[in-house]
């Protein structure tokens, strides 16, 4: 169990980014079948091939899917969170080529003990000079291979997602940005202040940390689950799962995609529906679903006449929402 401790000069102090290299490396662990795909198999499914052939063409790539582990310590240096912002891939892939080599071999060592003797192959690179550059080019491998082509559309995901959180943290505090962050975290008030708890084990042993106003990193995922960052040199920090992932992706290659919806309001209407399951803008939604402005806006239209989406002016830019209605209709 962790146990955070947040002071209100927490709530100015947190920040909220996108890692593009996070994403790669979740997303390879879902692609080895490290990690369940759950509503992300059709994206795994129809990735399957472009894995194997990265695979054999990147030998490194199994070195790092080696390393992955559940439950337990996986080398921070591979996954560290972004320092700014994030959302830029070449910056944050930098500083994981930036490491200090002792450090690669301090994190290694730990990652690996309890595993069983990887391959000849494997240790090979991870007992070489160059593991480092190897398995720094496996992450870029990756991100090219697996996340690249569809980054426009999960940056979107991951967007709203991060809108969404920061407005709820602002208005209501922790406990409505953190209320389905995931069922591991909760929010214990004490006066001003209070705790972010975080089980990680049924028998892990409880540990106290302090934010002592400095805030906290969020970052949503579409590949990976939650992990939280306590330990030096990195700020703290916990990624999660977004809102928003399932339909993301299409569906899995042959399967028959729900068509009752479609069929009364029309397919890509259906598709706009489906994907207001979080609040978006004309923009993002042209992103994710691939379709002109032109035909959201109609879409968006129309599903507002009828009284199944609403729409908020944020500043310069309309954020659409399903109503009751269309939850019920999507649902």
């Amino acid at each position: 169990m962790l146990v955070i401790e947040v002071s209100p000069a927490d709530v100015a102090r947190t920040r909220y980014a996108i890692s593009p290299l996070g994403e790669a490396v979740q997303a390879l662990r879902v692609a080895a079948g490290v990690q369940a795909a759950g509503p992300l198999r059709p994206w795994a499914d129809r990735i399957g091939p472009r894995y194997e052939e990265l695979r054999r063409a990147v030998p490194a790539v199994g070195a790092l899917t080696a390393l992955f582990r559940r439950g337990a310590y996986n080398a921070d240096f591979i996954h560290p969170p972004p320092t700014g912002t994030g959302d830029d891939f070449a910056a944050e892939l930098a500083v994981v080529r930036a490491t200090p080599l002792r450090r690669v071999h301090a994190e290694l060592a730990r990652n690996l003990a309890g595993l069983r003797t990887p391959p000849r192959y494997v240790q090979r690179i991870l007992d070489g000079p160059d593991v480092l550059d190897r398995l720094s080019d496996a992450i870029e491998a990756t991100w090219h291979a697996l996340v690249e082509p569809d980054w426009p559309r999960l940056r979107t995901v991951l967007e709203r997602d991060l809108v969404r959180r920061a407005g709820h943290l602002a208005m209501y505090g922790w406990a409505a940005a953190l209320a389905d962050l995931d069922p591991r975290v909760s929010w214990h008030s004490a006066g001003p202040s209070g705790t972010i708890q975080v089980r990680t084990g049924p028998r892990s042993q409880r540990e106290r940390y302090r934010l002592g106003g400095k805030g906290l990193l969020l970052m949503p995922t579409v590949f990976g689950t939650l992990i939280s960052y306590v330990e030096p040199p990195w700020p703290y920090a916990l990624v999660y799962p977004a809102r928003g992932v399932a339909d993301l992706l299409g569906p899995p290659p042959g399967a028959a995609a729900p068509q009752a919806l479609g069929r009364l309001v029309g397919a890509h209407r259906a598709d706009v529906l489906r994907a207001l399951a979080v609040p978006a803008t004309t923009t993002q939604l042209v992103r994710q679903l691939g379709l002109s402005l032109g035909t959201v806006g109609g879409h968006l239209a129309v599903l507002r006449e009828a009284g199944l989406v609403t729409g908020i002016r944020t500043g310069q830019a309309v954020r659409y929402q399903r109503t009751a209605l269309g939850d019920d209709l999507a649902g």
